[in-house]
């Protein structure tokens, strides 16, 4: 079957990819590796199968001061943001190739302070986002006419407070975001239970593409904690990047977690119904 969708409490419809998560995370992220397939939804983005070709269209600014290593969650410290149509999320990680000249400015000041940039979700109907994510910079290579490849991974969360600058390349005052403590709430049986639903997720996406199901059982977690792993789910929602920022805009390590238990239990729903007719009407 093609493209499965169904009818999201947060989104219009949801689209279900059974491709690995190979764009967006590697070996080396703090995320699993054997990670489960994309949950796109029907606003789905081309996917890209190379590093995204960046060309934004927000504005810029001229230089920027390297912040502190390990701020105060009140200081402000400026920071220099990259507007783009996806959303990066802690511990994932993300190949870029910088070619737009004031980007490429931008690139030779990282690479001569903290390699450290914001990453920030930008979209024409609804304008950009005030919280990003930190992304820094893990492995680059510079072209002979400039341009960059870079392997960037996903550091803290952030809240712009000011713009700082515009020129050449956008530069903000931010302060650190971190989830509150979710009270009573039991995370770690939460990410369990995201977690199963995420494997039921795959076994049937798996069936109804025709790929053999693995005897084993997945490991999903990877002993991650429930924030970060919360983290991780939100970050294969990929194709959904208004969903994404919801999710990455979330304080709360439980509702984060409740959410996404929500949109994998009606994606669970839907391929139950659709593995059900695909049984009564192999062909269709």
């Amino acid at each position: 079957m093609a493209l499965l969708q169904l009818i999201s409490t947060h989104q219009p419809c949801l689209n279900l990819n059974s491709a690995a998560v190979t764009a967006s995370l590697c070996p080396n992220s703090n995320f699993p590796s054997n990670s489960p397939p994309f949950l796109h939804f029907c606003n789905n983005q081309r996917r890209r199968g190379r590093a995204n070709s960046l060309r934004c269209s927000s504005s810029s600014s001229s230089s920027e001061k390297s912040h502190t290593s390990q701020p105060r969650p009140d200081d402000v410290v400026e920071l220099p943001l990259f507007p783009l149509p996806l959303v990066l999320f802690p511990g994932a990680i993300l190949p870029l190739q910088i070619f737009e000249f004031r980007y490429r400015i931008m690139m030779h000041t990282l690479l001569e302070s903290d390699l450290r940039f914001g990453v920030i979700y930008s979209d024409p109907a609804t304008g950009t986002a005030e919280v990003g994510c930190v992304g820094e910079i893990v492995k680059h290579e510079r072209l002979a006419d400039d341009r960059f490849f870079l392997i960037c991974k996903g550091q803290e969360r952030f809240r712009v407070a000011k713009v700082v600058r515009t020129k050449p390349y956008l530069v903000a005052g931010v302060r650190w975001l971190e989830d509150r403590p979710s009270g009573d709430e039991d995370v770690e049986a939460l990410a369990s239970e995201v977690e199963a639903y995420m494997k039921d997720v795959i076994r049937l996406s798996n069936r109804l593409n025709g790929k053999p199901e693995k005897k084993e059982a997945q490991d999903l977690r990877r002993n991650l904690f429930p924030t970060p792993f919360s983290f991780f789910v939100g970050s294969t929602f990929e194709g959904a990047p208004r969903e994404q920022q919801a999710l990455l805009e979330l304080e709360d390590t439980a509702a984060r977690l409740k959410r996404e238990k929500e949109t994998l239990r009606n994606t669970l729903n839907y391929l139950t119904a659709a593995s059900a007719v695909k049984d009564v009407f192999p062909s269709a």
